[in-house]
């Protein structure tokens, strides 16, 4: 399974908001910086997680972004549902049985595969990103 951009810089954005939850709102322009993401794009990508309720935005000179609920309480694939949707690895999985025979195993396989990916990125919080980027990050620092 291929993540798009628009889902890595969203989740990107996501952990940026959580690192600053219960501090302060934050400005657009600066997740775009620290995050290395067009700010336009990520205004867009703000705007689709805000109408999911994933994120809450307030405008004017002390308005800015946060997260509408703890970190600890959205997931990854919370996120990847809003900026992705949630679709099949393969067309055949929409489509009911398999048009090519009645004992594909393949469309199985499928249906397994993408079952797995939804329980492991709905099992992984942004308060975890959040937590593993400090972790190696405090690594890294060790190492000069």
């Amino acid at each position: 399974m291929r993540i798009s951009m628009r889902a890595d810089y969203g989740a990107r954005a996501m952990m940026d908001l959580a690192e600053h939850y219960g501090k302060s709102r934050t400005q657009s322009a600066d997740i775009a910086e620290r995050q290395a993401v067009p700010e336009s794009y990520l205004e867009q990508l703000l705007t689709s997680l805000r109408k999911a309720g994933l994120v809450r935005s307030v405008r004017g000179p002390t308005g800015g972004h946060d997260l509408a609920r703890p970190p600890s309480e959205i997931t990854l694939g919370d996120v990847l549902d809003v900026l992705e949707g949630v679709s099949s690895p393969v067309a055949c999985m929409d489509d009911g049985p398999c048009s090519v025979s009645t004992a594909c195993v393949l469309q199985d396989v499928w249906r397994e595969v993408a079952d797995s990916y939804q329980r492991a990125v709905h099992a992984i919080t942004i308060e975890d990103l959040v937590r593993r980027h400090a972790e190696r990050t405090s690594r890294s620092m060790y190492h000069i």
